[in-house]
């Protein structure tokens, strides 16, 4: 008979770092999508909230370092109980309009405080939100925000499946941090790695992504 048709890549929506953008975060990930090739592609979202930039940051202003919510006015400090967060419902508005506009996705890939809002995301999925029609979530460097705002996210285990990425020396997440994540969330798969503040792409680190999507892979010649 005829050979089977190839599964398509499955899609993931890709949420990047405070001080980061969508161009950014392609700049950065380009071994990550290589690994991923075939197997799973990645569309990089903006941040809703410019950050006030230094001119050594961007001397061509087009492309402003941003930001998914703040701590403090126009600050973010991942350790940091803010009293008053802003901008958070501008970022989940954003994300649901990604998914509704370029969708379908399967799931999310979040680094740092993007992982910290796809946990948030999460969250509300497994609460039944309809706007976010996602499977699943990798969650690369992130951490529980501790605004007590924020609280409600966690308060329930996530029933949402996640692969949680946490570098031992990551000096700006630390590495406690992103486990007291996973430890939100039902059968979190953990995936540790020696390094910093960065999305590892080693073979031990491809392998385990790739058993991880093989999960949700879409079913044969759809």
């Amino acid at each position: 008979g005829a050979a089977m048709a190839e599964a398509r890549p499955l899609r993931l929506l890709a949420l990047h770092g405070y001080r980061q953008s969508a161009r950014r975060f392609r700049q950065r990930t380009g071994a990550l999508r290589k690994a991923l090739r075939g197997r799973a592609e990645l569309v990089a979202i903006d941040a809703p909230h410019p950050l006030l930039a230094g001119a050594e940051d961007d001397p061509n202003g087009d492309d402003p370092p941003r930001g998914w919510w703040f701590s403090g006015p126009g600050t973010f400090e991942a350790g940091e109980a803010a009293a008053a967060p802003a901008g958070l419902e501008e970022s989940l508005s954003a994300v649901a309009a990604a998914l509704a506009e370029h969708g379908p996705f399967d799931g999310l890939l979040g680094f740092s405080q993007g992982a910290a809002l796809a946990a948030m995301v999460c969250a509300l999925r497994a609460r039944g939100d309809p706007r976010f029609p996602v499977a699943f979530a990798v969650l690369v460097a992130g951490f529980a925000s501790r605004a007590p705002a924020h609280g409600h996210f966690y308060r329930d285990p996530i029933a949402l499946p996640t692969l949680h990425v946490v570098g031992d020396t990551d000096a700006v997440i630390a590495a406690s941090l992103s486990r007291e994540l996973a430890r939100c969330f039902v059968e979190p798969v953990v995936l540790t790695h020696s390094g910093g503040h960065f999305i590892p792409v080693a073979a031990a680190q491809k392998k385990a992504y790739l058993e991880f999507l093989e999960r949700f892979c879409p079913a044969q010649g759809q």
